[in-house]
């Protein structure tokens, strides 16, 4: 093999390429990258491990067809100290060279023929805008679990019925929700709602990778999903199990409505929070057409006053852990944030406004005395 590309090209296909490659694995082949020129002034650039599978295609001048199997961190070290310029490719015996400029690197083949197969795309089911994507995942990602001895809830829910994505994530203390319109292909689309939890780690970085213009395909099956764009393929293995349903948890009932700007909210929870440690919780104070805002510890205190309204209360005093409610309040992108109030103690839903897109639910927790 012998090829020749731009080097911040081909870094960016092995950063893309080197996201799903594992940590540690019995089977050293799979820390390797497979590099694939062909006749087509193409490079593909693929890794994988048990639970995920990444492939990027790019242009590049191939002199002489092939492939070659190399550790993927090693390679994407080499890539990010490369001059800018023209970069050469060469398998010479065992050794794949990298050469740019007067820079000259030598990295050991891996064994081609103990590398697994690439699992397919699953059949696609349709389209999605790439940049509305990114956007509510990075939207639902702030509640779902950290807890590997709970893996469901490490997870993501993508469910698709009509025209509408839902993707929802809990930890089992805070829920959110966010809906999105989508494309389905109507020839090939389930007669039956799809409904899956997908690794949320996994869905951020190809979310975030997939944010440009343009459209992206995603497929499903029984096992597995994944995402097709612009020369862009990634897989992931589904999570076994269902996140709890949200909509009881949603369904409030009679309650309270508060409305206050998003910005001004936030810049106050992390003002006053500089007093609170460990599980001292925030307290949101509402009357009339003032939101009165308190943190305290042992005999630290601060507070802020701002504007909101208050709707269906004369007066309500609620308290949030302020990590948790700064995860949610920064997830939202609307001027103004609602939320709607039960009381203290109980569940409190934030909003981005009377269409609800995007839903946050926080457990309220007893007020400062």
């Amino acid at each position: 093999m012998e090829i020749h590309i731009d080097s911040a090209v081909l870094a960016e296909a092995v950063a893309w390429a080197a996201r799903v490659l594992p940590a540690r694995s019995p089977m050293p082949v799979l820390g390797g990258l497979l590099l694939e020129a062909g006749d087509d002034g193409r490079l593909s650039v693929s890794g994988l491990d048990h639970e995920a599978s990444a492939r990027v295609e790019v242009d590049a001048a191939t002199e002489v067809p092939g492939r070659a199997l190399v550790l993927g961190r090693r390679l994407l070290d080499i890539c990010k100290v490369l001059p800018p310029g023209r970069t050469a490719l060469t398998v010479e015996d065992a050794r794949l060279s990298v050469t740019s400029g007067e820079v000259r690197f030598g990295l050991s083949l891996l064994p081609l023929d103990s590398y697994p197969a690439a699992p397919a795309l699953p059949p696609v089911l349709g389209e999605v805008d790439g940049a509305a994507f990114a956007e509510a995942v990075g939207q639902v990602t702030a509640a779902a679990g950290r807890d590997d001895s709970l893996p469901v809830l490490t997870g993501i829910r993508l469910a698709l019925d009509g025209s509408v994505m839902t993707l929802a994530a809990t930890d089992r203390y805070r829920y959110a929700v966010r809906t999105l319109e989508w494309y389905p292909d109507l020839g090939a689309a389930p007669a039956e709602p799809a409904d899956v939890v997908v690794p949320a780690r996994r869905l951020a970085e190809t979310a975030r990778s997939l944010a440009g213009e343009g459209r992206t395909r995603i497929g499903l099956d029984a096992h597995s999903i994944g995402f097709e764009r612009a020369g862009l393929r990634t897989t992931a293995r589904l999570l076994d199990g269902r996140l709890p349903r949200h909509d009881k948890l949603f369904a409030l009932g009679e309650h309270a409505v508060a409305v206050t700007g998003r910005t001004a909210l936030v810049e106050a929870v992390k003002r006053v929070a500089v007093v609170a440690e460990g599980d001292s919780p925030v307290q949101l104070a509402f009357e009339g057409t003032a939101l009165h805002l308190r943190a305290g510890y042992e005999d630290d205190v601060a507070s802020q006053r701002l504007s909101a309204t208050l709707d269906g209360a004369a007066a309500l005093t609620v308290a949030f852990n302020p990590g948790y409610l700064l995860d949610a309040l920064t997830r939202f992108t609307a001027e103004n944030v609602r939320l709607h109030l039960l009381g203290p103690g109980q569940r409190a839903l934030l909003t981005d406004g009377a269409d609800g897109h995007h839903r946050h639910l926080l457990m309220s927790v007893k007020p400062l005395v």
